[in-house]
């Protein structure tokens, strides 16, 4: 095992030699202070030994005293143990703990070796593991394994919930709650993505280990602040999809730490994950549709190269809406955008292949995935099937979910709410009529098909419009190693 960053083990008061017998007794320096303020880890009395401190100390001189981050926390106390600074720590709230009877199982070898590369880290890091490859598991044997007080942080309610009950069969004692409307936090705690960045500065030293879950989302701005504002020195982010389109992976070693195990879908396929094959169907637009797509297209595109912008380029789409929004032009080209765009993701030779693809697995659980709500819901209308979008209530969605895991519904139809944090174990078949060009939610919508159960092999389709824009968009999400 590395070393761990985790200080708790050793005494929270340093204190310096005594002046030997024969010597004037000086006063002796005040020690230094550590103390957890609303996020942060103020320093007081570091006088003279200031000018070594970790660079994410700053003196602060509205208080008079030095203040890091709070997730500096750990290399801050490293660094005043090494140095034998004197210090009391006045900062951490946490403590170890005594686990109930743990309802243990053999970790597969992946699991083994992630908990390992995770505690070789010194206990911080990334483990990036697919979709129904067990990613929890890895995480109840983190708490287990080093038993501190333990914060678990998932970007949805539907998450929140299926955590609570993780934890709470895993293990003896009661499970905390902060979110959804509960503040209830305890030793073991779950909460949101968003409830962590309302409540950090409150609860940021009450834990040592921290886990985020569908760690992805923590680069955002608001999400990577609330990971600052805990001191936790253990830390543990769980995702099967890291990559960010927006370069933010960069920000896990700063408030995480490096990816330290990483196993990909086509590793575990076929033995730990359900085998899989994956179908991409082109079709063509109708006569009708193709004339209305070339106009709008080309109004769209004649737009973009008479003002040089190039939507390729991070920057081009904002240039695009605040040019847009200027003049009339700009505002049929955004009109021209919005419908060519249509008429591809919803051609009508894409509702018919869906039609008969329905009537092909009509015994199997199937998920339709659109780009938006109102194509999602005319598929629910047109072929009788539920729906689950960002609108519905949390009871209905339930219903909906547990009717499909028991196969009273074959067919569930959503947008974009049900590419994570979802449990579908026996869901075989995804047909993806529209998305993005996202790698991680292509590989996330695959996710959902792959648990493991006997006999099972998972397909996913993809409807493509040909000679469309399209084209283009699939394949860039296409660009993983599982569609390879």
């Amino acid at each position: 095992m590395g070393d761990s960053v985790d200080p708790a083990r050793e005494p929270r008061h340093v204190h310096a030699e005594a002046g030997t017998p024969t010597a004037p007794r000086a006063l002796p320096a005040a020690p230094v202070r550590v103390a957890f303020v609303q996020g942060t880890i103020t320093v007081e009395n570091l006088g003279t030994h200031a000018s070594l401190a970790p660079s994410s100390l700053r003196f602060d001189p509205r208080t008079g005293c030095h203040r890091a981050p709070a997730h500096a926390y750990a290399e801050l106390i490293l660094w005043l143990r090494a140095n034998a600074v004197p210090f009391v720590d006045d900062a951490r709230r946490y403590d170890d703990l005594v686990l109930g009877n743990l309802a243990r199982q053999e970790p597969f070898f992946y699991q083994r070796e992630a908990i390992q590369a995770w505690e070789a880290a010194g206990g911080r890091g990334v483990v990036v593991l697919p979709t129904g490859a067990g990613k929890t598991f890895v995480a109840v044997m983190a708490i287990d394994r080093r038993a501190r007080s333990t914060l678990v942080v998932v970007p949805t309610l539907d998450l929140l919930h299926q955590w609570f009950d993780l934890l709470e069969a895993a293990f003896a004692c009661a499970i905390g709650i902060v979110g959804g409307g509960y503040y209830e936090p305890k030793p073991i705690t779950v909460t949101t993505y968003d409830s962590a960045y309302l409540h950090m500065d409150k609860l940021g030293d009450r834990f040592g280990l921290v886990v985020f879950d569908e760690c992805h989302h923590l680069p955002s701005e608001s999400y990577s602040t609330a990971a600052r504002a805990c001191l936790a020195p253990l830390r543990l982010g769980l995702t099967a999809t890291p990559e960010r389109t927006d370069g933010g992976e960069a920000r896990y070693h700063e408030v995480l730490g490096p990816v330290v195990y990483r196993k990909d879908i086509d590793e575990l396929s076929g033995t730990y994950l359900a085998s899989y094959e994956t179908q991409r169907i082109e079709v063509d637009l109708t006569v009708a549709e193709r004339t209305e797509y070339v106009e709008e297209r080309a109004i769209y595109t004649g737009f973009l190269r008479l003002h040089g912008i190039r939507m390729s380029q991070p920057s081009g789409w904002g240039e695009f809406l605040a040019l847009a929004s200027r003049t009339a032009d700009g505002r049929r080209a955004f009109v021209a955008y919005r419908r060519q765009r249509q008429l591809a993701l919803t051609a009508t030779e894409k509702l018919a292949t869906l039609e008969r693809l329905l009537h092909a697995h009509r015994h199997d659980r199937v998920l339709v995935f659109t780009d938006d709500n109102a194509t999602a819901y005319a598929i629910a209308e047109r072929f009788l099937v539920a729906v689950i979008t960002h609108h519905t209530k949390v009871k209905e969605r339930s219903l909906i979910l547990a009717a499909f895991n028991r196969g009273t519904l074959g067919v569930v139809v959503t947008s974009k709410v049900l590419n994570e944090g979802v449990n579908v174990p026996d869901a075989n078949v995804a047909v993806v009529l529209s998305g993005s060009g996202s790698v991680r939610e292509h590989v996330q919508r695959l996710g959902r098909i792959l648990r493991k159960r006997e006999h099972k092999r998972a397909i996913l389709y993809e409807l493509v419009s040909r000679n469309t824009a399209e084209v283009t968009t699939s394949e860039k999400r296409r660009e993983h190693r599982a569609y390879k």
